[in-house]
């Protein structure tokens, strides 16, 4: 069953992303719902793939990088339900949709077998620390769509002959309101996660903080470029274009250090 509604999510979630990448071409109410029920029918059968997972293994299944990419893509997904229906954002689908399908993708291709944990694993914060960071990045995972939303729809605003792809994007208002809200959401997520895991460090490690571990730097680098973005936009006004950027290059930022820190093996999150 665990393998199975694995395997089933993946191809729900296939069919999503193909669904989301033809809407840019022509989009109707039909293929807009036929893409967010596949979408949410992968989350479901994803959902009972992790519940399936964490009762075989005793913990929450985020403790290898088969578990931790999986888990990746649940909380980006899980954020892309929450979006589309809270705002039903025109083809938000064909932007985010492609992120959740890969990480499930790259999930698919590493070892599924199941290790007892590590002595310093075993504590309660691999929970929190873990979860609070999983949702950070996939709020920012979002930021990140919307961000490329904002620039693609501010190319066809400034263009004299705009597609029709500009009459079905949100206003460049809504889409950096959207980015603003997902920043503020991700941001204390992120630093909630980065104190959690200085905590957990200090107990399992002695240190608080380690400059030769790869991930807690980047997580650093990455907890900047957001701070920055909310610094600039509350003093500066920096607005729409600018944050979109900035938003873009903090999650490629996070891309790195998730899939960077795995390629060095070295640091505290080796294990990953």
């Amino acid at each position: 069953m665990e393998y199975t509604s694995f395997e089933i999510a993946l191809i729900f979630y296939l069919a999503a992303t193909i669904i989301s990448a033809l809407e840019l071409f022509k989009s109707t109410k039909i293929t807009s719902r036929l893409m967010f029920m596949s979408a949410v029918i992968g989350f479901a059968f994803h959902t009972i793939n992790i519940i399936s997972r964490y009762i075989d293994a005793g913990h929450i299944p985020i403790s290898n990088f088969h578990e931790a990419t999986s888990f990746f893509s649940w909380c980006t997904i899980f954020f892309f339900i929450i979006l589309e229906i809270k705002y039903k954002v025109g083809l938000l689908g064909s932007f985010i949709m492609p992120i959740g399908f890969l990480l499930m993708l790259a999930s698919s291709m590493l070892p599924k077998e199941i290790i007892p944990l590590s002595p310093v694993l075993q504590h309660y914060l691999l929970g929190i620390h873990t979860v609070l960071a999983f949702m950070g990045n996939a709020s920012f995972a979002m930021a990140f769509g919307i961000g490329i939303m904002y620039l693609v729809q501010e190319h066809y605003v400034k263009s004299k002959h705009p597609s029709g792809l500009f009459q079905r994007l949100p206003s460049l208002q809504i889409l950096d309101e959207i980015n603003h809200k997902l920043i503020t959401i991700g941001f204390p997520l992120l630093t909630l996660a980065i104190i959690t895991g200085a905590i957990w460090a200090q107990k399992a490690w002695g240190s608080y903080w380690r400059w030769d571990d790869p991930r807690q730097v980047w997580s650093l680098a990455t907890w900047l470029i957001y701070a920055i973005i909310l610094h600039a936009r509350l003093l500066a006004g920096w607005r729409g274009r600018r944050a979109s950027i900035l938003s873009i290059i903090g999650f490629i930022t996070i891309i790195i250090a998730f899939f960077g820190v795995k390629l060095l093996k070295k640091g505290l999150h080796v294990f990953l």
